[in-house]
């Protein structure tokens, strides 16, 4: 077996899909059905719902050649979209130049609200909803399949509405010199999987390879700088096309919400994170110092979310979840507010929010709509509320149905990246004696 071909075998897509028997498949199914009971989670789609979103996902070019002439023409920039290998939607792309003095870095977020708006069945079913629900191979999706499959899947060579955010970064400080947000259409050159991006970063003469070095160079010292203002970093490993990916959208996200609360005055859903308690954080270090083989720097015990950062750089890799856990015992569930009172502790954030997942989460389509409006929903306190109760049941519902994975004998992280396939029993049709 060739270096390659040994490699592809380890991967998901050449170990195939987890096989389980028709009997394990309904067993699946009754549990998820008692869990979505649980937990008040809506699967299929009402009729109506459906039918809106069919009538929305026609004549697409016509709709989208009609909006040109009103929006900024963004179709000759060089575009692309990185994703993980079995994203169902692909609703943000990125762009970058570089000038003498800054980065000029643009967030393309697929223009939902152009379909989606409150007085649409589609909206009022996503408040219902309040995100999508990620199972170990089965999804439960805010808006319509079809929305995401069509005209807010942002696919190479097709043009689409968007949101932009575009970002002028100092290369000296790397804040924003300016944000200005505005709908654009756009076209992608490709669709790139996470594995992908990586190989054209280490490929000097492959397409795009400049442009993602370029944004590669700047979200490194994002990263860089924010483990340095204190923000928690649990995952140290994280490849460069993830932290292409993590570093633009959070940055598009702050700049989003800072220009909301700071250039229009506006209210917004903010996504606020409580600090522990001073005790509880010295619980969560002092388990992590006493771990074995594990030394928190003396230098960093003032700051226990630079002392994890630290910690977890040197530490024995066969302790990173022990870390991880301790840490996330004592953090307070984060939660949807119309005021970005404490920031977010874990990034050390004074003011955020979401923007960039308008397809599955009810803040950033909430969000979106304010930047388009300038203005704020009547409900609002309602809506964010909602946002944070319906997060929550989607995560303990994961939970739940991960675990029952494992109590039948399933490995919910290999369900979860290589999906199910339902073997038919072989002895179903065979004749009987009867």
């Amino acid at each position: 077996m060739t270096d390659d071909a040994q490699a592809y075998a380890g991967t998901a897509e050449g170990q195939g899909p987890v096989e389980i028997d028709e009997d394990l498949a309904r067993h699946l199914a009754n549990k998820r059905e008692e869990l979505f009971e649980k937990f008040e989670i809506r699967d299929a789609f009402p009729p109506e719902v459906m039918a809106e979103a069919e009538e929305r996902t026609t004549d697409v070019q016509e709709e989208i050649h009609a909006e040109v002439d009103n929006r900024a023409d963004l179709r000759d920039m060089p575009t692309w979209t990185i994703d993980p290998v079995d994203a169902q939607d692909f609703d943000d792309a990125i762009s970058i130049e570089e000038g003498e003095e800054e980065y000029t870095l643009w967030v393309h977020i697929a223009d939902v609200t152009h379909y989606v708006h409150p007085e649409s069945k589609m909206w009022e079913e996503a408040v219902k909803r309040g995100n999508t629900v990620y199972l170990p191979a089965y999804t439960i999706h805010m808006l319509p399949p079809m929305l995401a499959e069509t005209v807010c899947s942002l696919v190479p060579n097709e043009e689409r509405l968007a949101h932009t955010v575009e970002m002028h970064i100092s290369k000296e400080t790397l804040s924003y010199e300016t944000i200005d947000i505005y709908k654009s259409v756009i076209e992608s050159d490709e669709r790139l999987t996470y594995s992908q991006a990586e190989k054209r970063l280490d490929e000097p003469d492959s397409d795009l390879h400049d442009e993602i070095s370029l944004v590669f160079e700047l979200a490194n010292q994002l990263h860089e700088q924010r483990k340095e203002d204190g923000s928690l970093v649990l995952n140290p490993s994280r490849d460069r096309a993830h932290t292409i990916i993590e570093e633009c959208m959070l940055k598009a996200n702050k700049a989003v919400t800072h220009e909301l609360m700071w250039g229009r005055g506006v209210e917004a859903m903010y996504r606020v994170h409580p600090q522990p308690t001073p005790d509880e954080w010295d619980k969560a270090l002092q388990e992590i110092q006493d771990l074995d083989g594990v030394k928190i720097p003396g230098s960093t015990w003032e700051d226990p979310r630079k002392a994890v950062n630290a910690t977890i750089e040197n530490a024995p890799g066969r302790q990173l979840n022990k870390i991880q856990w301790a840490v996330m015992k004592v953090m307070p569930r984060a939660k949807y507010m119309n005021d970005p009172f404490g920031g977010h502790h874990a990034l050390n954030f004074e003011i955020y929010g979401h923007f960039t997942s308008p397809i599955r989460r009810l803040s950033d389509l909430i969000n979106h709509w304010i930047v388009y409006q300038n203005d704020v929903p009547e409900n609002l306190i309602e809506l964010c509320d909602r946002a944070s109760d319906r997060q929550k049941a989607a995560e303990t519902c994961e939970r739940h149905y991960k675990q029952f994975l494992e109590e039948v004998g399933l490995d919910p992280y290999a369900v979860n990246s290589r999906g199910l396939e339902v073997i038919e029993d072989d002895d179903a049709d065979e004749p009987t004696d009867e």
